[in-house]
């Protein structure tokens, strides 16, 4: 059975009858507009647009893995601006020969990334289109704290990072050299870290619970790691008018990006500073602020633009949506 097959409203009470309805859902599914509370007064929005083809292949992740990641890069921008997420709709544009496994499992995947951070699939809408296109707009708390925005960095301060990066980066390069291709071969300890890293692309696991807790800290400034971390550490320079010094040696690497290095013959630094999708938070504190272990500080806020790496070239690093 296809997409097709089931029709516009088909698809939807399949979508719908799939997706759990958390505690801060006043209304959802089935009318108009969803209603969800809002204790804190204000609702913190972002929105994402996955288009297949450009953020994601069909032939490399399921739909349960697009709908997981589909999910995470929006739930991780709402953390970052310290809130809780707390609800997403969705806008899906599918072929009509998608077969109704894949949607089925789409909605699996948004509905299980939501429950890990206790939100919900509220509503959304489908059309028709060529190719698999998801509109994400996630929802959020800040329960009574400051937003934390980038404008914030002060020279003094220092910069730190939750989460892990790197490896999506090594995933993506994994699946574009054709490695992955190559299935059903003996998982040896080294292939088994190459097979993390892919899994790593096709479904991130964003540190969410340290956006709030890096607003309890005190952060300064705060963003997701969407597009690399040298061009959105960028963003923090811009907004706060100060210049990023990252110290190379503070980064840790992760042995499925240290196996993936060695399989391509890549620096693995490389990904840790210029590849995006891993979603991790970064961000600023006071130098005398007690960081717990979930945050390594990787640099120092210091007078001057831009961002810099001790000791190395960084050049142009990072995704562009228009490249």
């Amino acid at each position: 059975m296809t997409v097709g097959d089931l029709g516009e409203f088909g698809a939807v009470s399949r979508i719908s009858g799939r997706l759990p309805q958390g505690a801060t859902v006043l209304l959802g599914p089935g009318d108009d507009a969803a209603m969800v509370s809002a204790p804190d007064g204000r609702v913190v929005v972002s929105t994402d647009l996955l288009l297949e083809g450009r953020h994601f292949r069909r032939d490399w992740s399921s739909g349960y893995d697009v709908g997981r990641k589909a999910a995470a890069q929006n739930l991780a921008d709402v953390a970052a601006m310290g809130a809780v997420p707390t609800s997403i709709v969705v806008g899906l544009g599918m072929p009509p020969d998608l077969p109704v496994e894949w949607l089925d499992a789409l909605a699996d995947g948004f509905r299980d990334e939501c429950a890990v951070v206790g939100a919900s699939v509220v509503g959304g809408d489908i059309a028709r289109s060529e190719l698999v296109v998801i509109g994400v707009t996630a929802l959020g708390d800040l329960g009574g704290r400051p937003p934390v925005t980038r404008s914030g960095a002060r020279p003094g301060q220092v910069v730190a990072v939750a989460g892990r990066l790197g490896y999506a980066a090594a995933g993506l390069a994994l699946l574009e050299s054709g490695w992955a291709a190559s299935r059903g071969v003996p998982l040896s300890p080294p292939q088994e870290a190459l097979w993390e890293a892919v899994a790593a692309h096709r479904r991130p696991c964003p540190p969410y619970s340290a956006g709030p807790e890096a607003a309890e800290l005190g952060a300064a400034a705060m963003l997701d790691v969407s597009d690399g971390l040298l061009q959105d550490l960028g963003h923090i320079a811009a907004a706060s008018g100060v210049r990023v010094e990252l110290d190379p040696a503070a980064f840790v690497v992760g042995e499925p990006v240290a196996a993936a290095a060695k399989e391509l013959g890549a620096d693995p630094l490389d990904w840790i500073l210029g590849g995006g999708e891993d979603h991790a938070l970064a961000a600023v504190f006071p130098a005398e602020v007690a960081l717990p272990p979930s945050w390594r500080i990787v640099g120092d806020i210091i007078a001057g633009q831009g961002v810099v790496v001790r000791g190395r070239e960084t050049g142009h690093a990072g995704w562009d949506h228009f490249a």
